[in-house]
């Protein structure tokens, strides 16, 4: 019986390590296929390879990918879960449901409507902040890049008409600022454009003469080739695609539209939350936020009431920079306070630094108040927070400790960077961007700045409190939009009464919402799993938890779904114990 039972043991293991290989090669297949598929992530990732490239947006790519990620399932349904090691598993779950999702999105037309104020191909001059210029041929390249820039364009224009054929088709609210966008690029002198910008200043390496000639070209390009694409593609934005968007802000207007939003939902908060206990949750977080804003405020001394307080907040100078340079002065300070701190909550820190940059200014007027640019997965790039300069009377200096932590340090660039310097892991999952699990560490993270001794007048207690808000109102007013049929102006008001953000943050914030459906749920549903794993832990190890070994944990899978999160931080509660 024992030799049967090491015989059995014996081909167990050489089963499981068949899968286990299995399943490797299915994973380093599929992230090679990615990579190859979007010449733009290569870019992103510090590779040169597809520095000359767009990705392809024709309707007949996208109709290929759908049907080579189908492949790819197939692949991974022929394996037997239960036979592959613990770490293969968790890859086979997420590579399954990054498949099932792509392909389910494809499904329901949402290829057909990625455009919005913030994503589209008005922004793809973008792109060149993280491109590398350091030689000629790099010049050459990003010049191929601006020749391909029309197809792009005529791609991005037929898969807009589809989706006036199958009516999935974006808000009217959120393209009207579409064409004054596309206006910034076309509309202005050649050694303006932000196409143009990386030929400014050009490395003295490069001689002189081949840097005027590369100068020549680019000038060239963009005259004759981009600016008449972009204002073709203007054209067609203005006179066709807008009249014919939906009047209604809410996604859930469209045929099947509700279907989508659900969806969108489960996809992007990795739970199978609905919309209604998703508003439910949104209006008990603001309620309780509430109350802690009315004990703030009696502690600044003001004798008015919340909403007057908040108009106070909103309107006092004393709050706001005078100028964009002293607002990113002040932001710089406020980053190098934090780093310190960070060995008291974490047993590992990333090797990866990262810098502060302003919102280029030609989108600076359209999008949030920051945002965070991961580095290089190559190590060639470190990461970036950008803030917003634009119209600095409207920065209020009470959200800066809050914005900064969120963004920075504990909280996108130290998961991000820990993620993608962990060892074991493929690709796929060191860079992969689990949105209720990035978006909920950095909202999870602005607690962290009490115990990173932030916070230290009512003000910018108020400004943490504000953020929290910011997140629970929308919850609630992401739901009302496009589950729940809420006007744009409803929105806007509900996050008035209850936010102490200023009024310009409040509409980009909207609109964002509108744009991007169902994103924006995946912050305070993240947070609050995180938050409440930490009380878990804390409860059953009580004196023998440890918050540096807690948070080394909960980081050390990188971005996981929410479910497989509590199912680790249960296992290191248990180990703990």
């Amino acid at each position: 019986m024992r030799l049967i039972a090491c015989m059995l043991l014996t081909f167990l293991a050489v089963f499981a390590q068949a899968n286990t290989e299995s399943m490797q090669h299915i994973v380093d297949d599929y992230w090679q296929w990615y990579l190859q598929e979007s010449p733009e992530r290569r870019t992103y990732r510090g590779e040169r390879s597809g520095n000359d490239k767009w990705d392809d947006r024709s309707m007949q790519s996208i109709e290929r990918r759908h049907n080579e990620r189908g492949a790819f399932l197939a692949r991974l349904e022929a394996l037997d879960p239960s036979a592959l090691t613990p770490a293969d598993r968790l890859n086979h779950r997420m590579l399954t449901a990054t498949l099932e999702n792509d392909r389910q999105a494809h499904e329901l037309g949402l290829d057909l409507m990625t455009i919005n104020m913030r994503s589209g191909p008005q922004h793809t001059y973008q792109i060149s902040e993280v491109t590398p210029f350091n030689t000629a041929q790099d010049y050459q390249m990003w010049l191929a890049r601006l020749r391909a820039l029309p197809t792009l364009l005529e791609q991005e224009t037929a898969l807009l008409a589809e989706g006036i054929n199958k009516q999935r088709v974006q808000s009217q609210v959120v393209m009207q600022r579409v064409p004054a966008q596309i206006d910034k690029i076309s509309e202005v002198a050649v050694e303006e454009s932000p196409f143009y910008g990386p030929f400014q200043e050009m490395p003295e390496t490069i001689p002189a003469a081949e840097a005027e000639a590369l100068r020549a070209s680019a000038k060239n390009v963009i005259a004759r080739e981009v600016n008449p694409a972009y204002r073709q593609f203007r054209e067609f934005i203005a006179d066709t695609y807008l009249p014919r968007c939906r009047q209604q802000p809410g996604v859930g207007a469209l045929p099947g539209g509700k279907k989508i939003y659900e969806f969108l939902a489960r996809s992007f908060t990795t739970t199978d939350l609905t919309p209604i206990q998703i508003h439910e949750t949104g209006l008990t977080e603001v309620a309780r936020i509430l109350k802690e804003m009315e004990a703030v405020k009696a502690q600044a001394g003001f004798e008015g009431d919340l909403q007057a307080f908040n108009d106070f907040l909103r309107s006092d100078p004393q709050f706001y920079y005078d100028t964009p340079e002293a607002l990113f002065q002040a932001y710089l300070a406020v980053s190098k306070r934090l780093d310190p701190e960070l060995v008291k909550l974490f047993g590992k820190l990333p090797r990866m630094p990262y810098g502060l940059r302003p919102i280029p200014a030609a989108s600076a007027p359209d999008t949030t108040t920051a945002y965070y640019s991961p580095p290089a997965a190559n190590g060639t790039r470190a990461g970036y927070y950008y803030v917003n300069l634009y119209r600095p009377e409207v920065r209020p200096k009470y959200e800066m400790e809050v914005l900064s932590v969120h963004e920075a340090v504990p909280g996108h660039h130290l998961q991000i960077a820990l993620a993608q310097e962990l060892e074991g892991l493929p690709q796929f999952r060191t860079e992969q961007r689990v949105t209720a699990f990035t978006e909920g560490w950095g909202l999870y993270s602005e607690r962290l700045g009490y115990e990173m001794g932030l916070y230290q007048d009512p003000y910018s207690r108020y400004g943490q409190l504000t953020y929290d808000m910011w997140r629970a109102v929308r919850l609630v007013v992401d739901t009302g939009i496009h589950y729940f049929g809420w006007s744009r102006q409803r929105a806007i008001d509900y996050f008035k009464d209850n936010a102490a953000k200023t009024e310009t943050d409040i509409i980009n914030e909207i609109d964002r919402y509108i744009g991007w459906p169902g994103q924006a749920l995946a912050y305070k549903i993240g947070q609050l799993k995180m938050l409440e794993l930490r009380a878990q832990a804390e409860q059953a190890l009580g004196d023998q938890f440890d918050i540096r070994s807690f948070h080394d944990e909960l980081l050390g899978a990188g971005a996981i779904p929410l479910d497989a999160l509590e199912e680790r931080m249960g296992a290191w509660v248990a180990s703990q114990q």
